[in-house]
């Protein structure tokens, strides 16, 4: 017996390491579709051409990270007061362009009158994401088309700006993700529109201060991605939008505080990314060795299994209460409607399509792996584009901080579908 045991550990360290040379010697490199806009990403939508170029196109200014609220109140603290406040004041008499590129601005009462109260005293905003609060953008009297424009997953990009000082519109597209919105409603009294989507509507809008200042609103955040910068010559839209932002200013402050706060929440990403197998780990940019340890990881599992399962007690049987299912159903409803959990059902949502799609299809469900998604719509027979979007959009929300009501029901309706028709 214990001959058996060992002949067969044999043969699952020999798999093992068959796996582990296989998957780091594979040299293929996969498109890296994660939409990020970090300045330090240098993948296909990440910001960090666009955050580089920043010295170039001010170069008199200082390039500055910015990490704070731009409500004064919420970043004080009891012991650096005066500092703070002198660095505040500091902050309010330098000529200062405050750029923030993200996947959502949406911030409290407070910061939106602080943002305003900042383009009042001649100070420059500009704010380009896919999805900006409602709040400041009625304060504008502005309309979306959307409320975010993530789930606009088209192919393709195409917009164009007006020439600073021509002011001809030129046009730029690139093969990537869209993401892009558009106003359906502007106050053309206080408002010029500096740009626009291919079919004519505005996306890119500025509002002018008596105090000298500015505040600049963009719809269209994949434009400042690596991708589309360095594909032909789109380097120039980048110039274009910059360039009415004044040259001679003191200070460009790049944001990253609206990052991870949404609505006054400083909890900030909670070490989102870190770890070793998270987003922002280096093992996670090695495609290979990853496969690999998570292979080793599974097969140690199936080891230990093997091992207790000869020295295990025997489980008792327990009956199962009455009607237990219901009673089940009820309560775990109730835990998730007092905790407002939306993330976590997204992410419980997205391993029972796995579970179901391996169970019902016998496919190894792998959200990002192009072959799965091929094979599921083979032997599915489902619409290949609904099923791009259904995986995108699960991808889309495991990287997402937070997630909204409207974008939890857009998952379910779309995992209903497929259930139903596939």
């Amino acid at each position: 017996m214990k001959r058996i045991i060992r002949y067969r550990l044999l043969i699952i360290w020999l798999v093992a390491l068959t796996g582990l040379a296989a998957s780091c010697g594979s040299g293929a490199k996969r498109l890296n579709k994660r939409v990020t806009f970090w300045r330090t990403d240098k993948i296909p939508y990440g910001t960090y051409y666009a955050y580089e170029q920043l010295q170039q196109l001010f170069p008199d200014a200082s390039v500055l990270i910015n990490k704070r609220s731009p409500d004064r109140y919420k970043t004080f603290s009891l012991k650096n007061k005066e500092e703070e406040e002198e660095a505040y004041n500091n902050y309010d008499d330098q000529k200062t362009n405050y750029i923030i590129i993200s996947n959502q601005v949406i911030p409290d009462d407070d910061e939106i009158a602080a943002i305003l109260g900042m383009v009042a005293r001649g100070q420059h905003v500009f704010i380009s994401a896919l999805r900006i609060s409602e709040t400041l953008l009625d304060s504008l009297h502005l309309k979306t088309a959307f409320y975010t424009s993530a789930y606009n997953t088209d192919d393709s990009l195409t917009i164009s700006v007006n020439n600073p000082v021509t002011n001809d519109s030129v046009s730029y597209t690139y093969p990537g993700y869209a993401l892009d919105n558009y106003f359906v409603e502007v106050d053309s009294s206080i408002t010029s529109i500096l740009g626009k989507d291919k079919y004519g509507r505005p996306n890119f809008v500025q509002f002018n201060y008596e105090g000298g200042g500015s505040l600049y609103i963009h719809l269209a955040p994949t434009a400042f991605t690596n991708f589309f910068l360095l594909h032909k010559n789109n380097k120039t839209y980048y110039d274009n939008v910059l360039s009415y932002l004044p040259k001679n200013s003191d200070v460009v402050r790049w944001d990253e505080y609206f990052r991870y706060h949404t609505k006054g929440n400083d909890s900030g990403s909670g070490g989102k990314g870190k770890g070793l197998f998270g987003a922002g780990s280096w093992l996670s940019k090695q495609p290979g060795l990853a496969r690999a340890m998570w292979l080793l990881l599974i097969l140690m599992l199936i080891i230990y299994l093997f091992e207790s399962k000869r020295k295990q007690r025997i489980i008792p049987v327990i009956q199962p209460l009455k009607n237990a299912s219901v009673d089940f159903v009820k309560t775990i409803g109730r835990l998730y409607f007092q905790r407002h959990d939306n993330k976590n059902l997204a992410l419980k949502m997205t391993v029972h399509f796995q579970d179901y799609v391996r169970s019902r299809y016998g496919i190894r469900a792998s959200l990002s792996d192009p072959e799965f998604e091929k094979r599921l719509a083979w032997k599915t027979g489902y619409n290949v584009n609904n099923l791009k979007n259904l995986l995108y959009y699960m991808n889309m929300l495991q990287d997402e901080y937070s997630v909204s009501d409207e974008a939890l029901l857009e998952l379910n309706s779309k995992l209903e579908h497929f259930y139903k028709h596939a």
